[in-house]
């Protein structure tokens, strides 16, 4: 009985975690239909919820003493240089040279280069066969460092736009990230204490994806159907936020591509592809309608299109750009 409803809930999970190149803008267009008739402001208190929904489960599964540890040093490194000196900067540079004139646009383009890697950093390196581990491994620096650093970073890239509240931002990124990963690793000890590490592993771990991508799900809908008024008064709006996003996510790629396959093997590049190229864009998100407003989300909202599309395709061109997978080396997630 219990494995069979384990084995549904795996099922759905794994459904829901393979349909985010429709299931993203069905969101989004669901949100937008229901903005234009009715007033979602009230929704706008469940955008941490949600946010917290998505970061919480998608912790659990990863154990962060391991993550923190030393294995793939130079790899990781490399993915940090770019996460946190390259795509920043880029990012602003596009917010300037396309949103100068509109301080939300602005904000919503800096926030989209700030926060590395997404909940979906490690399943996209795992249907490409990369390096798994260190995708982990990637995510959780990551997401640690990003905490600390934006802050700083939204005040140096957007403070002459916008008033920047360090303090409400730091409690916001606290609430988000520090205690759905404090709460993941007991859940996970709790979980694993009680049921042994293979049964975990096998009928528990693999629901947990598909609780995150309604979680992103959620927060895509709510901050579309936020800001449906504002689109449907500016339907040029989305063209002109997809311009710079697409010339992000290309450059993105393009990058650690080369990047990649200038400094490592297939599966490391791979893992830095998909560790660099993707945004935390829920955490992003999140903040976004905290604190800078309507237009700031959008961005964020239609950059969630262009990075699943994104994602997606380049799975589908790997082996053109990395050739075949060497199945004896690729590594796999831990449990």
């Amino acid at each position: 009985m219990e494995t069979g409803l384990s084995g549904r809930l795996t099922a759905i999970s794994k459904f829901l975690s393979s349909s985010l190149v429709w299931a993203i803008p069905v969101s989004m267009i669901a949100g937008f239909a229901l903005g234009v008739s009715f007033d979602l402001e009230p929704l706008k208190a469940a955008v941490l919820p949600l946010t917290m929904l998505m970061v919480y489960p998608m912790l659990i599964n990863v154990r962060i003493r391991e993550a923190l540890g030393p294995a793939d040093t130079r790899l990781v490194a490399v993915a940090m240089a770019l996460n946190f000196t390259v795509l920043p900067v880029f990012a602003w540079l596009l917010a300037r040279a396309f949103f100068a004139s509109d301080a939300g646009l602005f904000v919503g383009m800096v926030l989209a280069g700030l926060f590395p890697t997404s909940g979906m950093t490690i399943s996209w390196t795992g249907f490409a066969k990369g390096n798994v581990t260190a995708a982990v491994k990637m995510t959780v620096i990551g997401l640690i460092a990003a905490s600390l650093a934006a802050p700083v970073y939204l005040e140096v890239f957007a403070g002459q736009v916008v008033s920047v509240d360090l303090l409400g931002i730091a409690s916001t990124i606290m609430l988000v990230v520090a205690v759905p990963m404090i709460a993941a690793q007991f859940t996970r000890a709790v979980l694993v204490k009680r049921y042994g590490k293979e049964r975990f592993a096998t009928r528990i771990a693999p629901v947990f994806p598909g609780v995150s991508v309604i979680g992103v799900l959620g927060i895509v809908f709510v901050a579309v159907g936020l800001q449906a008024g504002m689109i449907a008064g500016r339907p040029a709006l989305a063209a002109l936020i997809l311009a710079p996003l697409i010339i992000f996510y290309a450059a993105n790629f393009a990058l650690s591509t080369l990047v990649g396959r200038l400094l490592f093997g297939r599966a490391d590049a791979i893992a830095l592809v998909y560790g660099t190229a993707m945004r935390n864009l829920s955490i992003a998100l999140g903040i976004a309608i905290a604190s800078f407003g309507p237009e700031a989300a959008l961005v964020l909202a239609v950059g969630y299109v262009v990075q699943v599309q994104a994602a997606a395709w380049y799975v589908r061109l790997t082996g053109k750009v990395f050739g075949a997978p060497d199945e004896a080396a690729a590594p796999s997630r831990p449990a």
